[in-house]
């Protein structure tokens, strides 16, 4: 372990930065302009109250409300950004006949300084100041000489010991109980949260001996795309533009700005451009064709086309290399610390190791409502015939468990890598057939995990520059954020806390800027926004480009 931390001071800042920080700035401003508008009409408010009070007191008024902004009734408590950008229109036919003008957009009223348009978009305003204050403190803490960085050190015992503890408190205090459905959301949920706590510690800690169950988490992870995404248009068949959309934005959205805020590049967060991908697959896969998705043989052929194409585009890598090297300043990506000639092959290597167990979440979405019934079969035996059947698929599935521990989990790490693609939905299968194999053990599931479940793409992305950090653009998290120095454990709590908060708030505030953006059902809406955003992005750019060929032109 180096005794000097491989940093990389910050330099000028980037076109992509200079466009962030003018954007948060714009931000600031509308926010504080939208809250000093909500605290004036809210005192204006209280003081003709307390009037009207009191001339009703005297006997001289007639009890009449008073209308606020000329008549006009403004909500400014439970104010949201609809499509149009109007808080409320007093006549009920323009809410039926939305304008898809630009002019008359919550964000271009917004930039005109129209206190309605203010008002009513004061909570997306708040979000996007919160969402822009915490990547300018991902900047502070993972790009500046402010927080020197911690190294990382690993005992077993501190690891188990954390993990062990954290479960205990999960199951003794917020176990609930749901409906006995075979993969509950709640219980997907609560899978994603504790495999997630691994995965972070397992980072935080550098517990490289826990590296083959890493990987089977992730390729968990990317069977629950594969398995939620069928799952939900083939239940629903909404194929619309909306969703679609709504999905990017909540897989690409914050990651966007990380890499424009820190100067990364896309694929230093290969969860991201992975999990993107393997959704526009099962979307297409389903999309195509969707009138025949009723039919069994139907499904099966789609599935079966998911393999042959995930083979000839992974398997035959020339393939795979012509096919996304046109798409280099995308999914190019190499170390700084150990830079590599192929651009490629870390988007090559990540995807490749699970390239095939999305196609398995399919199948097992297909197959889902067979395995339910098979499991409530058992549940309705007669009690000795229900032990014993219970007892043969314990001893089946512990069985197959072991085999795949004995000769591959205990594999080399590089050995191990080589069939991790074709046999990772083993231990997958055996845990979820385990997981449900009872109603009780179906109908209950650990709160705080499916809390936690809930925020791993922003505990994914956050950890990167607040839980640990690389100290410079692309470089791997190797550090550590440390606030406490000499003190690791109280470091850990304190940090930790920290990060979980963040990462709560950006899933919030995410979730709050996609509904303000990003509507599910009017596709005109949705090509206006897209338009408008595609239209500040280029504005916001140049301006940046500007910026920073000013600083060069003047600087000595």
């Amino acid at each position: 372990m180096a005794d000097q931390p491989d940093v990389m001071e910050s330099g000028p800042l980037t076109a992509g930065q200079v466009a962030c920080l003018a954007a948060y700035v714009t931000a600031v401003v509308l926010w504080t302009w939208s809250e000093w508008l909500n605290y004036r009409l809210k005192h204006s408010k209280t003081k003709a109250q307390a009037h009207a009070h009191t001339e009703a007191s005297s006997g001289g008024a007639e009890g009449k409300p008073l209308l606020p902004l000329g008549s006009t009734h403004v909500d400014v408590e439970a104010s949201s950004v609809n499509g149009v950008g109007a808080p409320g229109s007093p006549a009920p036919a323009e809410l039926s006949k939305p304008s898809y003008a630009w002019t008359s957009s919550a964000f271009y009223r917004c930039l005109m300084l129209e206190e309605e348009a203010l008002l009513a978009s004061r909570d997306a305003l708040r979000s996007a100041v919160e969402f822009g204050t915490i990547l300018a403190w991902f900047y502070v803490a993972d790009r500046t000489s402010l927080i020197a960085p911690g190294t990382k050190s690993y005992t077993r015992d501190t690891f188990l010991f954390i993990f062990l503890v954290l479960t205990i408190v999960a199951f003794s205090y917020t176990l609930k109980q749901h409906r006995s459905l075979l993969l509950h959301r709640t219980q997907t949920e609560e899978w994603k949260g504790w495999m997630q706590v691994l995965f972070l510690l397992y980072h935080y800690f550098n517990a490289k001996e826990i590296y083959n169950a890493i990987r089977v988490f992730i390729a968990a992870y990317v069977w629950m795309t594969g398995f939620g995404n069928f799952s939900y248009y083939y239940r629903t068949a909404d194929f619309g533009i909306g969703r679609f959309c709504q999905m990017m934005w909540r897989l690409n959205f914050l990651v966007l700005f990380c890499c424009l805020a820190l100067n990364n590049s896309y694929m230093l967060y290969y969860i991201c451009p992975m999990h993107t991908l393997f959704t526009v697959m099962v979307y297409a896969a389903l999309a195509i064709g969707a009138r025949y998705n009723k039919s069994d043989v139907a499904i099966w052929l789609k599935i079966a086309a998911c393999f042959l194409t995930v083979f000839i585009f992974w398997d035959l890598k020339f393939v795979f290399y012509a096919l996304w090297t046109p798409f280099m300043f995308l999914m190019g990506y190499s170390d700084p610390r150990r830079p590599a000639s192929d651009h490629l092959y870390e988007w090559h290597f990540r995807s490749s190791l699970d390239r095939y167990i999305w196609i398995y979440g399919m199948m097992c979405a297909f197959m889902h409502p067979r395995i339910e019934k098979f499991l409530q079969a058992v549940d309705g035996m007669e009690a000795k015939r229900r032990r014993v059947t219970r007892a043969v698929l314990i001893a089946f599935w512990v069985g197959v468990g072991y085999a795949w521990y004995h000769f591959v989990y205990l594999l080399p790490k590089i050995e191990y890598n080589r069939i991790h693609p074709y046999t990772s939905w083993i231990p997958i299968t055996v845990f979820f057939m385990l997981r449900n194999l009872t109603p009780p053990m179906r109908s209950f599931s650990m709160g705080l995990y499916g809390w936690l479940g809930c925020i791993t793409l922003e505990t994914y992305i956050g950890q990167f520059h607040t839980w640990l950090l690389s100290k410079r653009p692309d470089g791997q998290p190797i550090y550590l954020l440390t606030l406490l120095p000499g003190y690791p454990l109280l470091n850990f709590a304190a940090v930790t806390a920290l990060y979980v908060v963040l990462s709560h708030r950006l899933f919030q505030t995410t979730g709050t800027l996609k509904d303000a953006v990003v509507p599910h059902d009017d596709n005109r809406l949705l090509l206006r926004n897209l338009l408008m955003m595609c239209m500040v992005a280029g504005v916001a750019g140049c301006f940046g480009l500007l910026m920073v060929e000013a600083r060069k032109m003047i600087a000595p």
